[in-house]
């Protein structure tokens, strides 16, 4: 058996029961470690679930799929995931590969970002495509996330932005690294799409002791969100209600 288990978004205390429960009966517990970063440490994990725990990175479980599918052919086998299995496309292949090799699945679902960001206050049916804004390093030349986040302007739908990441590294995109890659395309693009007095909302660690802040585009650029994980949110026109929830997150003039 195969469990694909969500962890939630903050400590080692965010696994639901049901995957609490199949984690302990699991004869090997992989942990992703490349996807996103959960507010504690793998050993935190190891206690609280009683188990010993095997890293994953990108290799591993991508890679390495085929060779953890074989273990849970004949053995008890978990594989964790921070927030929700299936909240980004990532480990679909794990599970389309258990179910080609006639490997039973169990998934446990949890919260994820997609999610989570509701306690922003803006509706979550109200969001148009998530987007990804990587590392220049990575990915150069960067227009689809300045494109998509165009298209839901014009849809009148809020836009999250989720920041690249690479927790093995210790590497974590900041806002003002996101917000520096839109500006640049803007100078290109010139569509008037990043502008410095744009209401954004910064986040960082939703799902633990989230830090939400609202502001103008340039202010938000200069605010320090602490430790991560970061996202960004570019709202669309909006209700009073979620008006009247912005209001509570409205950044104060920070003292120098």
């Amino acid at each position: 058996m195969l469990y694909i288990i969500g962890l939630g978004l903050g400590n080692e205390k965010d696994i639901t029961v049901k995957g609490l429960e199949a984690v302990r009966k699991c004869d090997k517990v992989y942990l992703d470690n490349y996807t996103s970063k959960l507010q504690c440490s793998y050993e935190d994990l190891e206690r609280f679930y009683l188990k010993k725990i095997t890293l994953a990175n990108r290799e591993t479980a991508e890679q390495g799929a085929e060779k953890i599918v074989e273990e849970a052919a004949t053995k008890n086998i978990a594989f964790l995931i921070i927030g929700d299995p299936f909240s980004a496309t990532t480990h679909v292949e794990l599970f389309r590969l258990a179910k080609e090799k006639g490997v039973e699945v169990d998934i446990i679902n949890n919260a994820s970002i997609i999610t989570a960001v509701g306690r922003v206050g803006l509706e979550i049916y109200k969001y148009g495509k998530t987007i990804s804004i990587p590392f220049k390093e990575y990915v150069p030349h960067l227009e689809t996330p300045y494109m998509v986040l165009r298209e839901n302007s014009l849809l009148n739908m809020h836009t999250l932005c989720l920041l690249d990441l690479h927790p093995e590294k210790n590497k974590f995109m900041t806002i003002k690294e996101a917000i520096e890659r839109l500006e640049e395309i803007e100078k290109v693009k010139q569509e008037g799409v990043i502008q410095d007095n744009l209401l954004v909302i910064g986040c960082a660690r939703i799902g633990s002791d989230n830090i939400i802040k609202v502001g103008k585009l340039a202010e938000i650029k200069n605010m320090d969100f602490g430790q991560p994980p970061y996202c960004l949110i570019f709202p669309a026109k909006m209700h009073f209600m979620e008006e009247e929830m912005l209001k509570l997150w409205k950044v104060k003039k920070e003292k120098k």
